[in-house]
């Protein structure tokens, strides 16, 4: 049983999460996720914010769309409250701002009445971040010089609206309605009754600010007809005023070149960021759905020696970043100066590699022109003999053979360092795989052999029309031989390349 001094320990941060785009969450909430012993967090966050949070957090799933929720709010009050007072740390993510009809001052209310520690973490509103990702500013010198926001979501329990829709009809500017699509049609009718135009411009804008972002126009007196005839659904914010107008010219967020493609990443979670931010910014709707993990060697004890007696030897190879990683992790494990690695040189894979290699203050002597492994041993015989050469190759413990087969024919004298494993990737805190089974996607990238071969260890259904793209001919090899067709494939075998192939494959 906790203590009093242990309870007074426990902090609960009220946390805006953003309205989607992940590169919208403050530092802050990434650092109290960072910390957190317990998350709670709702339906409109993005969950690959539960990516940052260490490992052996418990996370908790509170959501509440329109007709389903998962707890009811005193539930949710009373769980913070609990959490909070066994002495630990609770983040509690919120969609876009905790107290912008977040109901997040009722629950700093119940923390407060309990004596226990709160801090809120202001988030960016979906008011103004959606309509701002539609290309509609909500203020604009000549079009509106106030903003009104208002929710069509009030409390089941009222027995009357306290909206005053005659006032909201005659307030000049913007007006922005949060949670409202199921009640547009009575919504519109009663802003018309009270006096508002029927021509009033409008916009819905769904899952704003996110690859899935859609956004429909049309007028006070139209709108909610479109919405039925569309199937258009929540969650939306809804914009009013003659600023929807300026989408015209100011719709940057759906024209970029991969918009409305629906692209998967395979790669492990540690890895995924780079390629996947890179298609976001490129408009693609991305979901991370890694396949593999990366682990240990099973064989720690005998890695660890190899790396400690990396200096005698005259070759170090890396074939990937996550070989440089475990290899000077174990390095400054072992020793605190970087020169204790001597005079041996470096070879790399690609330039992903070699970066990796420079960001520990490293010269790599040799990188091949070709990205693979027969790339190395060719630029080893141009390079001069490597006869009686003693080479060190860091690598994962699946990698093909090839070189150090191949360098042994060379003369050389090799030694291969297990660096890392990669295992199958068995959570998924993001939900993707619900979403792939439930939606599909239009192209699925595969950056390594184990990830294609840990991906169809799923077992899950190919949708129809997808599309596989390679980073290479390793891959597209693994590929084929799995019975699945290469659509992409890139020129140059790393990301950037992918990315060029796959902006090719769609004329973008």
């Amino acid at each position: 049983m906790k203590s009093a001094a242990s309870r007074a320990e426990g902090i609960c941060y009220l946390a805006g999460a953003g309205p989607g785009d992940l590169g919208l969450v403050t530092l802050k909430v990434k650092e109290v996720v960072q910390e957190a012993e317990v998350i709670v967090y709702d339906y409109l966050c993005n969950p690959e914010i539960l990516s940052w949070a260490p490992a052996g957090v418990e996370i908790i799933y509170a959501g509440k769309k329109a007709g389903a929720h998962t707890l009811k709010q005193e539930e949710i009050d009373a769980l913070l409250v609990e959490k909070t007072k066994a002495g630990k740390r609770v983040v509690r993510l919120k969609g876009g701002d905790p107290f912008l009809f977040g109901r997040g001052g009722e629950e700093a209310e119940a923390l407060a009445a309990a004596g226990l520690r709160f801090e809120i973490i202001p988030g960016v509103t979906s008011a103004i971040s959606a309509p701002a990702y539609a290309g509609i500013p909500v203020t604009h010198r000549d079009h509106a010089a106030q903003l009104t926001i208002f929710t069509g979501h009030e409390d089941p329990a009222k027995t009357e609206s306290s909206l005053d829709f005659k006032q909201l009809a005659s307030t000049p500017g913007t007006k922005v309605m949060l949670m409202g699509v199921e009640r547009i049609g009575v919504i519109t009718a009663r802003l018309i009754e009270n006096g508002a135009a029927p021509e009033t411009p409008v916009a819905l804008v769904r899952w704003g600010t996110t690859g899935r972002q859609q956004t429909l126009r049309g007028t006070l007196a139209d709108i909610a007809g479109k919405v039925e005839v569309t199937g258009f659904k929540a969650p939306a914010v809804c914009v009013i005023g003659t600023v929807v107008n300026l989408r015209d010219t100011l719709n940057w967020f759906e024209t970029r070149p991969l918009w409305g493609k629906r692209i998967v990443v395979t790669r492990t979670r540690k890895q995924a960021g780079g390629l996947s931010s890179t298609l976001r910014r490129l408009g693609a709707d991305v979901f991370e759905l890694p396949t593999i993990r990366i682990e240990p060697p099973k064989e720690l004890l005998e890695f660890g020696q190899l790396v400690q007696d990396a200096h005698s030897y005259d070759w170090i190879v890396f074939t990937s970043p996550n070989g440089v990683d475990a290899f000077f992790e174990m390095f400054y494990k072992i020793f605190n100066d970087a020169r204790e690695i001597g005079g041996v040189r470096i070879a790399a894979i690609g330039p992903a590699t070699t970066a990796r290699v420079r960001d520990f203050r490293l010269h790599v002597d040799l990188q091949p022109e070709e990205f693979v492994a027969e790339g190395v041993v060719r630029a080893f015989q141009k390079d001069g003999s490597v006869e009686n050469q003693r080479i060190l190759l860091a690598r994962a413990e699946q990698s093909r053979d090839v070189l150090p087969k191949e360098l042994t024919k060379l003369g050389a004298i090799v030694d291969v360092a297990i660096a890392y494993r990669t295992v199958p990737e068995t959570e998924d805190v993001s939900g993707a795989l619900a979403r792939f089974r439930e939606e599909g996607a239009d192209l699925i990238t595969f950056t390594s052999s184990s990830t294609v071969e840990n991906f169809l260890a799923l077992k899950l259904p190919w949708p129809t029309g997808l599309k596989a793209a390679s980073i290479g001919p390793i891959t597209s090899k693994t590929m084929r031989d799995n019975g699945l067709k290469v659509d992409v494939e890139a020129s140059q075998y790393d990301i950037p390349g992918l990315v060029k192939a796959i902006r090719g494959f769609y004329g973008a």
